[in-house]
């Protein structure tokens, strides 16, 4: 069963202002979050492209990545008192509570995002028992890089090298072959 259902999508466009909100929002989660089980916390939402965060296909990459964190969790032995995804305007949210040591979690996680293609469009935070968000530099991972050209994907999005319908139709075919790959 989904962690989110596809068909309920928002489907419209989400202002900076809400994006911005939202971030806020997901930071004071992970705050209650760490307070409440004084463990690692892993949080997973998605790099989108453009202004709808929260469509049928975003929510069909969630949840893959929701899937496949469970399933990593649970091969892993690690514990987890709770977890939950959120479904929201401004994208899938995704949190895991886990008694775990985070960085073994983040390098297992980031071995997952980078072994599977469609775990490109996955951001997966780990942050340890005091709030620390582990990096990819910390694990010794280069930036993320563009989905179209493989330049450094900051630079292609401060400077708008790509339409977001470009990016959009190359988050399509990576979900569509990682379905096909099931």
């Amino acid at each position: 069963m989904a962690a989110v259902d596809p068909q309920l999508a928002a489907e419209r466009a989400v202002s900076l202002p809400a994006l911005l909100t939202s971030r806020e929002c997901r930071q004071a989660r992970q705050q209650a979050w760490l307070a409440q089980h004084e463990c690692t916390l892993l949080v997973l939402t998605l790099v989108v492209p453009g202004p709808v965060k929260d469509s049928a296909l975003t929510r069909g990459i969630f949840n893959l990545g929701w899937t496949a964190l469970l399933r990593l969790c649970a091969e892993q032995g690690w514990p987890s008192p709770q977890a939950e995804a959120l479904a929201l305007s401004t994208g899938c949210e995704g949190f895991v509570a886990l008694r775990a040591d985070a960085q073994r979690v983040k390098d297992c996680a980031m071995q997952l995002e980078v072994s599977r293609p469609i775990g490109r469009l996955w951001d997966i935070d780990v942050l340890d028992t005091q709030g620390r968000i582990l990096s990819r530099r910390d694990i010794g991972l280069p930036e993320r890089r563009c989905l179209l050209c493989g330049q450094p994907a900051k630079i292609c999005a401060r400077q708008r090298r790509h339409s977001s319908e470009q990016l959009l139709h190359e988050m399509e075919r990576m979900f569509n072959d990682a379905i096909s790959a099931d």
